[in-house]
């Protein structure tokens, strides 16, 4: 299933899946990246998966590179039982005050807002990985209709609660932060918590339903928090 496993520095590890982003290959990564942190491994302090890698950072007092390379190489992810995952609704505004690039991608994609939206809506998204910034889900796929690049001069700030898109995924900003995703809605949902017991709304492996909601409804939705 790893293609190559390389060396990343003096005390990390980097597992190569591949150059195709899809969502059979990163139910691979999301896989080994369970099944390593299940088994406690001496010496591993943290794993980063992504689309189709994995570093996996280790504490050279307690293992080294070949240690672990061959833990990982030896592993039957065959017989592991992948985590189950969950469905998460977002609500999403898609009025203009927060559709910050909705005519640009117009344009870009020759569709009005109205089949832009459905477009955005009318499927369930796969849940790549979180990063960036803490929480942050990469959603994929989105219909080919609404691809695009993304913008050529990012933001310095996002706003919070953002839905963007750009290629084939779509993102939501758990944090006001700099990005250069087109911006088409936000979301009052709470995607990061605070909470050290779920820190996340939405995990790797996950998939997430969109549906939209008036301006008003997304008042009403930040006055109950």
């Amino acid at each position: 299933m790893i293609k190559n496993i390389y060396n990343l520095g003096d005390a990390a590890l980097y597992c190569d899946f591949g150059d195709t982003v899809n969502k059979e290959t990163n139910l691979k990564v999301i896989n080994y990246f369970n099944d390593i942190r299940e088994k406690n491994i001496i010496g591993i302090k943290n794993i980063a998966p992504s689309y189709n890698k994995l570093i996996i950072y280790f504490d050279l007092e307690l293992t080294n590179y070949k240690k672990i390379k061959d833990t990982v190489e030896n592993l039957d992810i065959s017989t592991f039982e992948s985590a189950k995952t969950k469905i998460v609704k977002i609500p999403v505004c898609f009025d203009d005050e927060f559709a910050l690039d909705l005519e640009r991608v117009e344009k870009e994609v020759g569709l009005g807002k109205k089949e832009i939206v459905n477009q955005l809506i009318s499927q369930k998204y796969f849940c790549y990985m979180t990063g960036f910034i803490a929480g942050m889900p990469f959603l994929g796929d989105i219909k080919e209709k609404i691809r695009l690049d993304r913008l050529e001069t990012p933001r310095v700030k996002v706003p919070k609660g953002s839905v963007g898109i750009t290629e084939q995924f779509c993102n939501i900003y758990t944090f006001e932060s700099p990005g250069g995703w087109n911006i088409i809605g936000n979301s009052p949902k709470k995607i990061f918590t605070k909470d050290p017991t779920k820190l996340t709304l939405i995990d790797p492996g996950d998939e997430v339903e969109f549906f939209e909601i008036s301006k008003k409804e997304y008042s009403k939705f930040n006055e109950q928090k």
